[in-house]
């Protein structure tokens, strides 16, 4: 029973670049298929996909959605995945749990670059996939010359991809307009039908050459994999349609081709083509769990958590991954009991008692799970790898608008980061701002959006103050007595402190050389307490760093001397002594790696010197055909918007890795303007 129900569902992600077209591809799939009805579109905002509000708001996909459906006896888990890569966490964490990726694209050579980060992804996972070309009809061919049109846009999906592609299919045009396309596999010609199923027309005369030189080509493609194949070709004898079909499940299923479909998914052209070929030539859940070393036909539960989602109404839902054995409702995972089991169409559950191996499926109220984790019944020593969590880039320091709301606000934070993986946040140590850390400023501002719409905690933001630190160039020796006299015992403390400079990054450090007793042994720590009171907040209103204070002398009233005397006496000493030491203005200096093509390294060297920037070098990237990683060091100061000016120059995809290095002077010319700067926050010093 357990065999029949894995080979009966496929788990397909659909992916693709912002703007590809992903959802209205999905619709299209979901009303061919018989599970919706009536096809919903973006503009209306009534889609299956992108159905949360944050997504109808935007026009854009910002969350993992989940849509099964049914299309000749085989149950599809369709995934629809965000395609800004402000978001691609989403989609890298459900892809660990599909059997095959449908990657959607337009037909525009100068945007194919966007699909390099998600090939390399794809193929780093070792995850079949497909491509189809959407809005193939908006291909300009002014001259009718489609077949060339279509080499040009797959050659340069060729230079992104490490896997061979495999096109299926040529399209057919009349004058400027697309109306059908030539099945490879098959030779048979079919005419597009707005709403309706493709009809099956004679091939074009015409066509016939450009038809077989692509399926020879394809051939040939397919007999790298396969001596049997060769063998045939060479001895020119036609191989059978079922021999080719078979040769394209068995290399698709390893992850050694691309598949290639073209279409349009508004005008549903193409879109049963695509599922019928999935339905072939996809691999079973079987298959994919067998890759990742699990045995689907084990009576012993593993799943694995795609995305978290929290409602106002519903709580906690958890999209998982049934890998092996059977959930049940109510079922314990890790300790936890299940609160329900569901199957996903959007936003609508329908309830399930039972989920196979191969399923993908909700399960509601797992507390304390995240996404990611492996779910057992027992103590198990399977943990299934999940994608890596991708570095923050972007901040934003936010505050409650609402002061009584502070108290909520990390608990609502937590949720958001169960969320999505990709959001941090943190109460800076020197600035004392709650900062919230993601992927960019539309990533953000979803967040902020999150926080208002489902915990009511409306945000104010502003850009995170910088963690200048401050340090000193000259030694000098310091007299502070502190002598207060109220009625009864007074305030007595007298001390002689020498202030040096040490080199950047020893931190600070105190000592003492007191002899005769001039300052009691019980009054000697309050001297450094006062010492390093001070230091939080130096003359130039910043945190104080790399100085070393020695006390040296001093005196005492055996009557009015106190440990607090002799703190506030040293804080005395360090207000008269520090201006005196030429304080100077230090940033923090980060260690970038920008990554992106080559195409863009010249931009890429142009961007960081022009942000203060010290150029390290660059190199090619091994792990990244055609792409260089520069290395530089960045002030933090210059940081805040760098990746959205860095993702303007690289069409949206070059990244970077970064960390902190150093302190270092801030130049003459920006210091006044720092300074006056933090002058006007209220008066508090902080940069």
């Amino acid at each position: 029973m357990n065999q029949k129900v894995v080979a009966a569902t496929r788990n397909v992600a659909i992916v693709g670049p912002y703007l590809s077209g992903k959802t209205t591809l999905l619709e299209s799939l979901l009303f061919v298929t018989g599970a919706i009805s009536r096809k919903g579109n973006i503009k209306d905002g009534n889609t299956v996909g992108d159905s949360v509000a944050e997504a109808r708001d935007r026009k854009m996909t910002v969350e993992v959605g989940a849509a099964s459906t049914e299309y000749q006896d085989i149950r599809f888990n369709f995934i629809d995945s965000p395609g800004s890569i402000e978001f691609s966490q989403e989609t890298y964490n459900a892809l660990i749990g599909v059997d095959a990726a449908v990657v959607v694209c337009e037909p525009i050579t100068e945007r194919v670059l966007t699909l390099a980060p998600l090939l390399k992804f794809l193929d780093d996972w070792e995850i079949p996939h497909l491509i189809f070309i959407n809005k193939i009809d908006r291909l300009t061919c002014t001259d009718g010359a489609w077949g060339q049109r279509y080499r040009e846009i797959l050659d340069a999906i060729k230079s992104v991809s490490t896997r061979p592609l495999i096109p299926h299919q040529y399209p057919i045009g009349q004058g400027e307009e697309l109306i059908g396309f030539i099945d490879l596999v098959s030779e048979q010609a079919y005419h597009y039908h707005s709403g309706a199923p493709a009809d099956p027309v004679p091939l074009p005369e015409s066509l016939r050459e450009q038809e077989h030189a692509a399926r020879a080509e394809m051939l040939e493609a397919l007999a790298n994999f396969d001596d049997h194949l060769l063998e045939e070709l060479l001895e020119e004898i036609e191989p059978p349609q079922d021999e080719i079909i078979q040769d394209l499940r068995m290399e698709l299923g390893a992850d050694l081709i691309v598949p290639v479909f073209i279409g349009v998914a508004e005008q549903d052209y193409g879109v049963r083509h695509l599922i019928d070929a999935l339905l072939r030539e996809a691999p079973t859940p079987e298959t994919t769990a067998q890759r990742r070393g699990l045995d689907g036909n084990t009576n012993k539960p593993v799943a694995q958590v795609l995305k978290t989602y929290y409602s106002p109404q519903g709580g906690k839902l958890s999209l998982v991954r049934v890998w092996q054995g059977q959930l049940t409702d109510g079922i314990v995972l890790n300790g936890i009991r299940a609160g329900g089991l569901y199957r996903l169409l959007g936003q609508q559950q329908n309830n399930l008692s039972v989920a196979m191996a191969g399923e993908i499926v909700a399960i509601g109220r797992l507390e304390g799970i995240q996404t990611g984790d492996t779910l057992a019944i027992e103590q198990s020593s399977i943990k299934l790898a999940k994608a890596e969590v991708a570095v923050p880039v972007y901040a934003l320091a936010i505050a409650p608008e609402n002061r009584k709301d502070e108290v909520k606000l990390s608990s609502a934070l937590g949720k958001l980061m169960e969320e999505d993986r990709s959001l941090a946040w943190e109460q800076h140590g020197d600035t004392h701002e709650i900062i919230l850390w993601g992927q960019g400023n539309i990533h953000l501002e979803v967040a902020l959006a999150r926080l208002r719409r489902k915990y009511n905690l409306p945000m104010v933001t502003h850009l995170p103050q910088v963690p200048y630190k401050e340090t000193i160039r000259k030694p000098t020796t310091s007299h502070g007595r502190y002598k207060h006299q109220s009625g009864g015992h007074g305030q007595f403390g007298d001390v002689y402190l020498d202030i040096k400079p040490v080199s950047r990054g020893e931190g600070f450090n105190f000592s003492e050389t007191i002899v005769g007793g001039v300052v009691p042994r019980q009054y000697i720590p309050g001297v450094e307490i006062g010492v390093r009171e001070y230091l939080t907040h130096g003359p130039l209103g910043f945190p104080v760093v790399d100085v070393a204070v020695t006390l040296t002398n001093g005196s005492y009233h055996s009557v009015d001397s106190s440990e607090q005397a002799f703190k506030q006496a040293a804080r005395l000493a360090m207000t008269e002594g520090m201006p005196k030491c030429e304080p100077v203005l230090l940033e923090p200096i980060m260690s970038v790696q920008v990554s992106s093509p080559i195409e863009f390294t010249s931009k890429i060297l142009q961007l960081l010197t022009g942000r203060r920037g010290q150029i390290l070098g660059y190199e090619g990237r091994s792990d990244w055909q055609g792409w260089d990683c520069v290395s530089a060091y960045l002030p933090q100061a210059e940081m805040h918007d760098f990746i959205v000016e860095l993702r303007s120059l690289t069409l949206g995809i070059g990244f970077f890795n970064w960390q902190y290095d150093h302190l270092q002077e801030v130049p003459e010319k920006l210091k006044e303007k720092v300074l006056t700067t933090a002058g006007n926050s209220n008066g508090n010093g902080k940069g």
